[in-house]
């Protein structure tokens, strides 16, 4: 009998993951307990984009010293990197690389369709991931920080940004389907 895409024991090392429902109702609790003991939310760009300026800042400190949005992350004696967020973000890399030591799902793969090569999956991932890192600066917030944190606090911007988002993402796979299936 063949394994469908949603059969639970497809997963690399054939352990499930967890239930969506249970997932979600954890990253909500999560959610509450930042706002509650940091009185900040969540969110992932904001520690990549603190790294970036500090590699900018080894490269081209006057250009960091120039434009004030640079400055306010990392200008003059500021070290960007000295920021609650960075370490949220290293958490994550951590957090996700033990939890695939763990269930023993480190293996080095490439997710693919059958009519997409390797090299043009890693292009297309390279091009998606630039626009939403590009799309992320200029919403303030990518989908974890615009998404959740907007969401849980009501933020009409935010709403519009997940509603973007989702149907953006319905709109290009229309057109990528074919890489697919």
């Amino acid at each position: 009998m063949a394994k469908t895409a949603k059969d639970k024991t497809d997963m690399p090392g054939g352990k499930p993951y967890i239930n969506p429902y249970v997932g979600g109702v954890i990253l909500g609790i999560v959610l509450f307990l930042a706002y509650f003991i940091t009185g900040d939310g969540l969110g992932a760009s904001g520690g990549l984009n603190r790294f970036v300026v500090f590699l900018e800042k080894l490269i081209a400190p006057g250009h960091v010293n120039r434009v004030p949005y640079l400055i306010n992350i990392g200008g003059g004696p500021k070290n960007p990197l000295d920021h609650w967020i960075v370490f949220l973000a290293l958490g994550i890399l951590l957090g996700g690389f033990l939890s695939g030591l763990i269930h023993k799902r480190l293996k080095p793969m490439t997710g693919k369709g059958p009519n997409v090569s390797v090299k043009m999956r890693w292009l297309l991932a390279f091009i998606g991931g630039t626009l939403m890192g590009y799309g992320a600066r200029l919403a303030r917030g990518c989908t974890s920080g615009q998404g959740l944190n907007g969401a849980a606090t009501l933020s009409v911007g935010s709403y519009a940004f997940l509603f973007s988002v989702f149907i953006g993402g319905y709109l290009l796979a229309y057109f990528l389907r074919k890489q697919w299936n």
